[in-house]
């Protein structure tokens, strides 16, 4: 199964994603913000990243454009709040494959999920 590397601020924010994603039989890392997550990218070598947003350090946008510098490849699932639309064009227009919006729907994650491990790049 593919392995996801969840990069979120907030400890509940991974929890509650990496119970959705456990439950569906992925593998799954962490990275509390965008730094840690360019630096655990090189060792985990995940098939998908999710970025939150707004975090401190780096925000997910500015460290979208940093990861498809260094992977161009990548897939990347940004993670945003309700009335953070203008940042999620931001994050698209970056690179991202597609977007969740918290707080997460089980249903929306896997989907999102299915969908960018199946896309060619």
């Amino acid at each position: 199964m593919a392995k996801i590397l969840i990069t979120d601020d907030a400890v509940f924010m991974r929890l509650m994603l990496g119970n959705i994603l456990r439950e569906a039989g992925y593998e799954v890392c962490e990275a509390n913000n965008g730094r840690d997550m360019l630096e655990k990218y090189d060792i985990e070598h995940p098939d998908l990243v999710t970025l939150d947003i707004t975090m401190p350090e780096l925000d997910g946008v500015q460290a979208l454009r940093l990861l498809r510098q260094k992977a161009p490849k990548a897939k990347v699932i940004m993670c945003s709040a309700m009335g953070q639309r203008s940042m999620v064009l931001d994050a698209i227009q970056a690179g991202a494959c597609d977007f969740v919006v918290k707080p997460f729907e089980k249903s929306k994650v896997l989907e999102s999920v299915r969908k960018t491990l199946a896309l060619k790049i």
